[in-house]
């Protein structure tokens, strides 16, 4: 009787052991996880680059030319039309244009609108000859011309007369004055901030500097400037002119 026992006994627990075993059997392996290993983050995409600007559009305007305009180097770098548009180009551009184009030319212009609305000429045709300037950028290579020697021919001006135009540097700010007769005065934008009821269309200036008069008109670096009664000094007398 007690071997019967002790026989069931031994059939129940190896029963249990085998139950035991099939449930560890089921269940899957645990993963290996890397060593400190950081959790997967999903990154977010790299924002798309901003679209690049592009440059003002080109236009085309035409006119006839009345008067060249030069800078305080003597060279010829814009002209005004009859309908009082104000025509600017680079200097390097300054002998083939006075060879192609004269005082009375007609001419198409293709160019930008600066931002204060001065045409900046790509290309110049006189529309009688159907001669061409381009402003295609100097040869690689050639050497510029050094200041000393640009310079050499500036004279003492003076001038005093009706503000025709405003001139602007390229990003918009006021940096200069066109006289009713022609005359160039050329200022640093800081300093034309400061006459900002003279540097408009209209207000009469007088100013002294130093540049060139030629055939092609007047043009000088203000080194005082203000009203006819009242000429304000602009730099330090022993300072280098701007």
């Amino acid at each position: 009787m007690r071997s019967t026992q002790t026989l069931r006994s031994r059939i129940v627990a190896l029963a249990a052991l085998l139950a035991v075993s099939a449930g560890c059997a089921a269940q899957s392996p645990p993963q290996p996880q890397a060593d400190n290993a950081p959790p997967s983050v999903a990154q977010p995409p790299a924002p798309a680059p901003a679209p690049l600007t592009d440059a003002a559009p080109i236009v085309t305007a035409q006119g006839t030319v009345t008067r060249f305009l030069t800078n305080p180097d003597g060279e010829v770098d814009g002209f005004i039309t009859d309908d009082g548009m104000l025509v600017r180009f680079a200097p390097h551009m300054s002998a083939q244009l006075t060879s192609a184009v004269h005082q009375g030319d007609r001419v198409q212009i293709s160019g930008r609108r600066d931002e204060g609305g001065s045409l900046t000429a790509q290309r110049i045709t006189d529309t009688r000859s159907g001669q061409q300037v381009i402003d295609e950028p100097p040869m690689r290579g050639a050497p510029p011309m050094p200041r000393a020697p640009r310079g050499e021919g500036l004279a003492r001006l003076s001038a005093q007369g009706k503000v025709a135009h405003v001139t602007t540097a390229p990003r918009g700010e006021p940096d200069g004055v066109i006289l009713a007769g022609g005359t160039v005065i050329k200022l640093t934008p800081p300093v034309a901030q400061q006459f900002a009821t003279l540097v408009r269309t209209g207000a009469t200036v007088s100013a002294q500097g130093y540049g060139t008069r030629n055939q092609y008109g007047t043009a000088m670096q203000a080194t005082a400037f203000g009203s006819p009664d009242h000429v304000t000094p602009l730099y330090d007398r022993n300072a280098p002119m701007p």
